[in-house]
């Protein structure tokens, strides 16, 4: 499994393993449209994840949308150097809370 999802406490957490990429896009969606209830907050863990291409970022979107767009409380977190310039050269820390 390359996307792991837990509910704890109100908390999604979505952890990437591997490549962030298009292959994982409906393992990622599955991962948060199937819950029963909304979580309160969203937390991605790409700390085993060091590639993401545009069809992830895509996919980040799409789940801050569905989780409220900006009143969403969802955070990217241990991402990599590497990760964490793609992102910031796609503005996505305008989006995300990032650490």
């Amino acid at each position: 499994m390359s996307v792991v999802a837990e509910v704890s406490g109100g908390k999604l957490t979505i952890s990437i393993i591997g490549r962030f990429d298009f292959a994982k896009h409906q393992e990622f969606r599955e991962s948060y449209e199937l819950l029963d209830t909304k979580p309160k907050s969203i937390v991605v863990d790409l700390r085993e994840s060091s590639y993401l291409d545009s069809s992830a970022l895509g996919m980040l979107l799409l789940l801050r949308d569905h989780a409220g767009g900006d009143d969403s409380d969802v955070r990217l977190i241990n991402s990599s150097s590497d990760v964490r310039k793609i992102l910031a050269i796609s503005n996505f820390d305008k989006l995300f809370d990032i650490s």
